[in-house]
């Protein structure tokens, strides 16, 4: 008589004990142990931010959601001291400028996009010009460089000032130059459209050195075999351009036309040092509006820092949507 077993299922090994989580506090202590030579270093960095940057960021937030301007922000008058009686408003400020009830937001949008395409396109062709010329074997080429580089290394207020001295209707070099052969003495910046034409130069001169110093670094990370094989393929000058230095060209071109623009939309002292009070208003971009209005007759704080705000809005939108457009050729 046979007897019929069977084995019993294997038991799973029992798994060892968890260790406890160590609390939030033994993590910040070890991690202090571990990198407080990391923080150290950084932490005057974050202070400075946070003081320079955050802080005024935060509070021009908040005005945006209040009516205070001059008459209603606390102020001290010899002994007497006045009090804020400034309220909240919500998105009041936000709507006047979205609806175009505060009727200069739009038509200072329209020239801020006008100067900025003027002057990024300019920029970049005449920076892309020159880097491709100096990028060839010529003599002298380091002084031809330095020389371009000079208006870079200029502080800006000193050259915006000596162009406006060129600009002089009565003393300038440009009215010299045109009565001396017989023309009649130009106002320069006596007019909204001379006074566009004149911050575009400006403006373009300043930020030309910039371009082009990028730009070269570009060419010269260009493999020069790849122009070889174009030229023994049969390419022609304008063919390997365009599809040897183009393409070569493409991530620093993306980078510099990125930091240009947002450079030229915020451009505020070329044309506040360039035409002061000297204006009608029709050369102000959005920036130097909103200066103004911080700034010229009765204060309107919140109007100002809503203007900040959406010119902030503006540029992170525009920057967002620029670097997704770029993906696809990346």
């Amino acid at each position: 008589m046979t007897t019929a077993t069977m084995d019993e299922p294997a038991r799973p090994a029992a798994r060892p004990p968890r260790a406890p989580r160590p609390g939030l506090l033994t993590s910040v202590r070890r991690s202090w142990d571990r990198y407080w030579y990391a923080y150290a270093m950084v932490a005057p960095v974050v202070v400075v931010i946070g003081v320079l940057v955050l802080y005024p960021l935060a509070y021009g937030l908040y005005l945006t959601f209040t009516n205070a301007d001059e008459s209603n922000v606390a102020k001290d008058i010899g002994a007497f001291h006045q009090g804020a009686s400034y309220h909240f408003v919500g998105l009041h400020n936000y709507w006047r400028i979205v609806s175009g009830q505060d009727g200069d937001f739009y038509p200072r949008l329209e020239w801020t996009v006008v100067w900025t395409v003027s002057c990024v396109v300019i920029t970049y062709a005449i920076g892309l010009g020159m880097a491709m010329l100096l990028n060839r074997p010529v003599r002298f080429r380091l002084f031809y460089r330095l020389a371009l580089i000079l208006p870079w290394a200029v502080p800006a207020f000193i050259g915006v000032f000596a162009w406006r001295l060129m600009f002089n209707s009565q003393y300038g070099v440009f009215n010299d130059i045109i009565t001396s052969v017989g023309l009649p003495a130009q106002d320069w910046l006596g007019t909204p459209f001379a006074q566009k034409i004149a911050v575009i130069t400006v403006n373009v001169w300043c930020g030309v050195p910039f371009m082009m110093v990028a730009l070269l670094g570009g060419l010269q990370a260009i493999p020069g075999e790849l122009y070889e094989a174009a030229e023994m393929d049969g390419a022609s000058p304008l063919q390997r351009f365009g599809h040897v230095t183009v393409p070569g060209l493409r991530p620093v071109t993306s980078t510099v036309v990125l930091l240009s623009t947002v450079w030229t939309f915020n451009m505020f002292p070329i044309i506040y040092l360039l035409l002061g009070n000297n204006t009608t208003g029709d050369t102000d971009i959005l920036v130097t509006y909103a200066v103004k209005k911080a700034f010229t007759g009765v204060s309107d704080y919140s109007g100002a820092a809503t203007y900040g705000i959406v010119i902030l809005l503006i540029l992170v939108a525009f920057s967002t949507f620029y670097r997704r457009q770029l993906k696809p050729q990346d």
